[in-house]
Formats: structure tokens, C-alpha cells, sequence
């Protein structure tokens, strides 16, 4: 943790008013730890926005409900596979509707 808050002091130096975006990404397997640990990188370097992977298989990743309403921290992309391209843009009503078929 320390190795990352080194990591925003020298962006910061050298790019005053950054880093503009902080994103963590989780892993939708995780389950229920998924809060503690968005909990313990926000203290430390102040998250803005979650990515959450591996929602192309089985896992749905319903436990990212309870970390945004605690954090209030907003999802802003998915990974629905393997490459960049499978990144894309968060549509709660779709994630919703993948939950709750």
C-alpha cells in the first residue's frame, strides 16, 4: 500500500492535479471480501471509480452492490473477457437485469 501512495506522490509531482482517475479493479469472483478490500484502497489513494472483471462466465458479481452503496463509489466499466476490448462502459440496468434474469 505504501509502494502506491509513493506511486500518486510522484504522478503528482510531475503532473500537478493528478492522478485525475483512480480506478480498482475486482475481481467479480471475489464475493463478499470484494468490500473490505475496496474499503482499505480507498483509504490509502482515494479510489474514484471500480472496473469489474470476469462477469463473462458464471460469476455475477452482485457483492459490487453493496461496495458502491457503502462507498459511493460508482462502477464505470466491465470486463466481459480475456482482452481490452472486452472492457466496456457500466450499464447498471443491464447488470441488473443479468443478476435478476
Amino acid at each position: 500500500m505504501e509502494e502506491l501512495v509513493s506511486c500518486k506522490k510522484v504522478i503528482a509531482k510531475a503532473l500537478p492535479g493528478a492522478p485525475n482517475e483512480i480506478l480498482l479493479v475486482l475481481d467479480g469472483t471475489t464475493g463478499l471480501n470484494m468490500l473490505q478490500q475496496a474499503k482499505e484502497f480507498n483509504d490509502v489513494v482515494g479510489i474514484t471509480g471500480f472496473i469489474l472483471t470476469k462477469l463473462d462466465g458464471t460469476a455475477r458479481g452482485g457483492c459490487v452492490v453493496s461496495v458502491v452503496d457503502e462507498l459511493g463509489i460508482p462502477v464505470k466499466f466491465v470486463g466481459v473477457g480475456e482482452g481490452v476490448e472486452d472492457l466496456q462502459p457500466f450499464d447498471a440496468e443491464a447488470f441488473v437485469e443479468a443478476i435478476f434474469p
